[in-house]
């Protein structure tokens, strides 16, 4: 059980205006989509929000239908420039994910695709379930590829075919760390992904990634106990030696701070980001002691 420090440590700050990264864009209006996948929760949903609050109509997908309908409520509260529409799926079904990307294009013009949705399991290699693996690259893996598959040709047809999709990788996908291959592999592989969208794009499509440390959402959260019982260690010791040990800014982000980073990369402020990863990580996999 976390401590109550821990539980102070992981509270994530509300999104209001003030936290929300705003940037001048012919293309951020309520008729360009941006389709956000885990928009239920945690990063997903801040980025669902920001985009809409840049005047984007965000379209959520989640499996949680009741996820989807707090960031609905959220964003209708905080009064945004642009709206949040949603559409309940399981990206580990083919007939749903033509669904979500149809029913993104039936609310305007699909321009941006953010792939965030991520699962975790904590398990050493030789114990680690397959039926668990299938899942997460399903998710996380095969899911970004269908989707981008079925994204690309609504942006090439766009009047400029101007559009970016941005995978939500990791520190993850740079170095590993022991009892997550699935993760890890998933995490690689987006990055493989992204470089091949940019080799394929041209004429105004992009694609990037974005790789951060340890962030305050519930994929995290939920996954410190299991840490600490593979690692026979205190769940304080997990935050401060296995998540920012490494790290030179001892604070883990927000979701909100990911999801301007996705505002900026979808934006013509980033058109020379093209295959390229934006590495917010605190320093984690760049320096040591």
């Amino acid at each position: 059980m976390a401590s109550s420090t821990s539980h102070e440590r992981l509270e994530v700050e509300p999104i209001d205006e003030s936290s929300i990264l705003f940037v001048d864009d012919d293309h951020y209006t309520s008729d360009t989509v941006c389709l956000v996948t885990g928009g239920g929760s945690g990063i997903g949903r801040a980025t669902a929000l920001a985009m809409a609050a840049n005047g984007v109509t965000a379209v959520a997908t989640d499996i949680d239908a009741d996820g989807l309908a707090e960031v609905a409520d959220t964003a209708a509260d905080l009064g945004l420039d642009g709206t949040v529409e949603t559409v309940t799926g399981d990206l580990a079904n083919d007939a749903d994910i033509e669904t979500i990307v149809e029913t993104a294009a039936s609310h305007g013009t699909v321009r941006y695709l953010a792939n965030i949705a991520g699962l975790q399991h904590i398990d050493a290699i030789e114990d680690f379930p397959m039926k668990k693996y299938d899942q997460m690259h399903d998710v996380m893996l095969r899911a970004p590829l269908a989707l981008s598959k079925r994204v690309i040709p609504h942006i090439r047809g766009t009047d400029d075919g101007v559009g970016a999709i941005g995978n939500m990788a990791s520190v993850h996908g740079h170095y590993v760390t022991s009892d997550k291959v699935a993760y890890n592999v998933s995490k690689f592989g987006l990055r493989g992904l992204t470089q091949s969208i940019a080799a394929e794009g041209g004429d105004g499509l992009r694609g990037f990634s974005i790789s951060t440390g340890y962030v305050k959402t519930p994929l995290v959260v939920d996954q410190i106990p299991d840490t600490a019982e593979q690692r026979g260690i205190s769940v304080d010791e997990v935050i401060d030696d296995v998540m920012l040990g490494q790290a030179r800014v001892k604070e883990m982000m927000d979701p909100v701070d990911v999801a301007n980073l996705f505002v900026f990369g979808f934006s013509t402020h980033a058109d020379h980001l093209n295959g390229g990863d934006l590495l917010f990580d605190g320093g984690m996999t760049t320096t040591y002691e």
